[in-house]
């Protein structure tokens, strides 16, 4: 297989079934080069989502979301540095969600989230989303089943207003395996630098490893559709992550159809004395 097959070998398609344990978080099969040989495709890939970003933002039509799940230590943040590092600030936000606050837990879960969505022209990444309010709340038990339960139905529903409305949804799970997770963690430890980056937490969350698996299961089985699909990233090269990510990115804005906007004057009449 070949790296431009990413968009559909990781694609989890409506009515999938998913066992994350049988996902080999190491897989490199679409990209046959290896490390080193990977990096001038991704400067390649790179140069192409910054062109393509400035026709989004020129346009000023379609409107982009990527949503960014992963378990602890998953490589979000360094996704977003790496693959969008070439393209213009003007025209992509980055959001994390981290835990609601009191007045953010005083409305509907889905209240913090639609204010941070993309206006026309925009690509908006979230880091962490309105899925850690299934998440960690079925897990974790902040409250009855009921609730978490019910919220799939929610955020189809949103997301399908979202995409009617005009904006493409891809959502990104960046799938890490536990010894991975444990050599990302220790590595922090190891690093005064990287300390700031370590939360005491995490570690009763890596307690869980088998309860957030199989909360990631049901919740990318039960809300991949054909208007906001998950994609299951191989996550423990962080190179090919990074390949992989930023190939679906090329594919999706282009398939988009998009052109520079046309003038209704003539700029070769244009005298700038």
């Amino acid at each position: 297989m070949k790296i431009g097959d990413a968009l559909k070998h990781y694609r989890v398609k409506p009515g999938d079934k998913v066992a994350l344990s049988a996902i080999n978080a190491a897989d490199a099969s679409l990209y046959e080069g290896g490390k080193s040989a990977s990096l001038e495709l991704f400067d390649e890939l790179r140069d192409e989502l910054q062109e393509l970003q400035k026709v989004l933002y020129a346009q000023n039509k379609h409107r982009v979301l990527i949503v960014l799940q992963a378990m602890d230590s998953g490589g979000k943040d360094g996704c977003v540095k790496h693959v969008f590092s070439r393209v213009d600030p003007q025209g992509v936000n980055v959001k994390a969600f981290k835990k609601p606050s009191e007045e953010e837990l005083a409305h509907d879960f889905l209240w913090r989230v639609h204010q941070h969505v993309p206006g026309n022209g925009q690509i908006v990444i979230f880091n962490r989303s309105h899925y850690e309010d299934i998440l960690a709340v079925r897990v974790k038990k902040l409250f009855g089943d009921e609730v978490w339960k019910r919220r799939y139905r929610h955020v189809i529903e949103f997301e399908r207003m979202l995409a009617e409305e005009g904006t493409t949804i891809i959502k990104l799970f960046l799938h890490i395996s536990k010894d991975e997770q444990k050599r990302r963690l220790e590595s922090r430890l190891a690093n005064p630098a990287k300390y700031w980056k370590f939360n005491p937490d995490d570690l009763s969350d890596r307690a869980r490893w088998d309860d957030f698996q199989k909360g990631y299961e049901d919740l990318i089985e039960k809300t991949s559709t054909d208007q906001a699909p998950w994609f299951i990233i191989p996550g423990d090269r962080k190179w090919y992550r990074n390949l992989v990510v930023a190939r679906i990115m090329v594919d999706v804005l282009r398939g988009l159809k998009m052109e520079f906007p046309t003038v209704n004057w003539d700029p070769r009449s244009v005298v700038i004395e």
